[in-house]
């Protein structure tokens, strides 16, 4: 695993293993520690892999497993936001080193799609961390974790999953993958501007959403709401016209067609 020169010159630095439990969980022992980053943190293979609400991610040698870890990303109420510039930046590496553009999308909250199936997912946590300020005695460092099934994906899911390879031979390796993200992460991020340009981050994502205007359910831990998919309101949750009127949603699982739930996340 190699960082891109964008990425180098930000200073960003890399961590690689073969092995361990999960790079998000990696990152925060680290953070603990008191590393505050910009660090990737990358491994051949997880053993213990996880995604949103706890689920299992499966993850094989040859998938992409990274965790990148970032304290200067301002105020706390913006952080949320860097879900969506992480998917951004991954679409962005995605046709960077695989083409097909027309073939990849995003589906709120967090997961990749290729050709509608998942091809990966983010998952976004967040560190509170003491900072010797009486004034600000606490900040957080966040950590992006972003999975890819680039060699193979797994099966029996009630979801369909695939792998970069079923684009065919020239479908890249998870470490030529990972230069192009490390890049195209460091230019969203200055698209972003610590949440001052997340208009056009959300313009970026808007523009490869998947079921835009399309019938959706969203599961949420209490209830099930139906409706069309409008968009995302200026701070990134899902707004739904239901035949109530407008349901707006900031954390749920989203699916097509019969009752299922899609695992999100990854790290």
């Amino acid at each position: 695993m190699e960082l891109g020169s964008s990425a180098r010159a930000h200073g960003v630095r890399l961590l690689a293993l073969e092995s361990v439990d999960s790079t998000n969980d990696e990152a925060r022992r680290l953070i603990e520690a008191g590393e505050r980053g910009p660090l990737w943190i990358v491994a051949a293979r997880q053993t213990r892999g996880h995604g949103r609400l706890g689920r299992a991610w499966i993850s094989p040698v040859g998938n992409l497993h990274a965790s990148f870890v970032l304290s200067d990303f301002g105020e706390n109420a913006v952080a949320p936001q860097l879900g969506f510039v992480a998917a951004v930046a991954a679409l962005r590496a995605l046709r960077n080193s695989a083409g097909a553009a027309a073939r990849f999308a995003v589906k709120w909250p967090n997961d990749l799609l290729l050709d509608g199936a998942k091809l990966g997912g983010i998952l976004l946590e967040n560190v509170s961390v003491p900072t010797g300020d009486a004034r600000a005695p606490r900040a957080s460092v966040a950590i992006i974790g972003i999975g890819v099934n680039c060699a193979a994906a797994p099966g029996g899911l009630p979801f369909d999953a695939c792998a970069l390879a079923s684009i065919g031979p020239d479908a890249p390796l998870a470490a030529t993958l990972f230069t192009h993200l490390s890049d195209a992460l460091v230019e969203t991020l200055e698209l972003w501007r610590r949440g001052e340009g997340f208009a056009a981050i959300r313009e970026a994502w808007l523009a490869d959403a998947a079921y835009i205007g399309d019938r959706i359910r969203v599961e949420l831990p209490r209830e099930t709401v139906e409706g069309r998919f409008e968009t995302v309101d200026a701070t990134g949750r899902l707004v739904l016209a239901t035949r109530d009127g407008a349901r707006v949603v900031e954390a749920g699982d989203v699916s097509l067609g019969p009752r299922q739930t899609t695992a999100g996340g990854v790290a």
